[in-house]
Order: C-alpha cells, then sequence, then structure tokens
C-alpha cells in the first residue's frame, strides 16, 4: 500500500513526498523495484543529490547492466568531481561480466569437465598422459573455481557523509590518511567490527560502516 501512495504521488509531481514513502518502504525491508529505482535517482536528480542519483543507479546497473547507465552515471560523476565512475577498462569488464559471464563460465567449466572425463579415461585404460597435463588441468580447474568466486567477494559502497575519514587502522584512535567527500564510489575489500575495509587510490584504507551506503 505505501508503495502504491507513492506511486501517486509520483506521478502527481509531490516527488518529495513519494521519496519518504520509497524510503520509508525500503528501510521496512520491502525490495526496491527496477521502476522505484528509477523513480528515487530522477528525484534524487531533480533535488541536486548526485549521491543518491549514483547510489540509485548503481543498484539498476548490478541488476541490469548496459553502456548507457554506465555513462549516464559517469556523467554525473564527472561534472560533480566524483571518483570511482570512470568509463575505464575496469568498469566496461565488469559491464562485460555481468552481460556474458555466466555464458563465458559455462563454456570454460564444459571444457574443463571434458578434458578432465578424458584423462580419467585414460587413466582406466591405463594410458599414458604426461604428467604435466593433469598438473595443468588441475591448475585450470583451480583458476576457473577462482573466477567463479571472485563477484561474490566483490562489493563496493557510496560514501554517505559530507566528511569521510579514510584511516590507517580500524580505529577511531587511528591516524587520518584523507577525508573525502559524499558521493564517492568506494571497493570494499572486507569487514572488521564496525569498520570497512576499502580501496582507495591504490591504497587500502579503513572506514565506518554506517559512512557508506552498500550496493
Amino acid at each position: 500500500m505505501p508503495l502504491r501512495t507513492a506511486d501517486s504521488l509520483f506521478a502527481l509531481g509531490r516527488l518529495d513526498d513519494a521519496v519518504l514513502l520509497y524510503e520509508a518502504a525500503l528501510a521496512e525491508g520491502q525490495m526496491a523495484t527496477d521502476p522505484v529505482l528509477l523513480k528515487l535517482a530522477y528525484a534524487a536528480e531533480r533535488n541536486n543529490d548526485p549521491a543518491r542519483v549514483l547510489f540509485y543507479l548503481q543498484i539498476f546497473f548490478d541488476r541490469h547492466p548496459n553502456e548507457s547507465v554506465l555513462r549516464k552515471m559517469n556523467e554525473v560523476a564527472r561534472s560533480n568531481g566524483l571518483i570511482g565512475y570512470e568509463t575505464d577498462d575496469l568498469n566496461y569488464f565488469y559491464l562485460f561480466y555481468k552481460q556474458y559471464g555466466i555464458y563465458l563460465l559455462l563454456f570454460l567449466l564444459g571444457l574443463g569437465i571434458y578434458v578432465f572425463v578424458i584423462l580419467v579415461l585414460k587413466m582406466a585404460r591405463k594410458e599414458f598422459s604426461p604428467a604435466r597435463h593433469k598438473w595443468v588441468v588441475l591448475l585450470y580447474l583451480i583458476t576457473l573455481l577462482l573466477f567463479v568466486n571472485l563477484p561474490e567477494g566483490y562489493r563496493s559502497g557510496i560514501t554517505s557523509r559530507d566528511r569521510v575519514y579514510l584511516r590507517q587502522q580500524p580505529s577511531a584512535a587511528a591516524p587520518v590518511s584523507e577525508v573525502i567527500g559524499r558521493g564517492h564510489k568506494v571497493n570494499i575489500l572486507g569487514s572488521e567490527d564496525i569498520w570497512l575495509r576499502i580501496f582507495w587510490n591504490d591504497r587500502l584504507y579503513y572506514v565506518r560502516k554506517d559512512q557508506v551506503w552498500l550496493i
């Protein structure tokens, strides 16, 4: 019901009232549908809030990766001096993986299983197989396993405060190496208590969890 009311308010142009209802529903655990994400991004753009625009578009992009959304995020980020949304090789690789990764993985997995079965049959028939062939297959399967699990370990976030302190250690007493603003995208490599370990400008730092919106 709140989402329907929010949709009606949005259609009437009462964007702020609609956003309050949308966000209240999401806070209660309701799943944001694709139209809701796009409406929230639109309202945030009308309210000149680039951090929220990028947050909602990033969630939408993770569900439906396409180049137009990637370029829109880059445009918003560039015009507001925000980092992490560049249309570089890494982001295009991520786009390619999200779009076609499942087909690539299935092909590689099928190829690996085929070669593995051939080796097993040769062993069963007591046919000679060079040891290097077995090692190559083993390394191939290990690499494939790591490749499959890599996206699950990758996570990103968007800074949600005007002043986010990047610390060298997960402690409030640790020295502050840098202070960054709201709306930057960071890569998250792990967590420890109330701290996130992030990768920023080719270095590792720690930030408080409550200062980052998790994607």
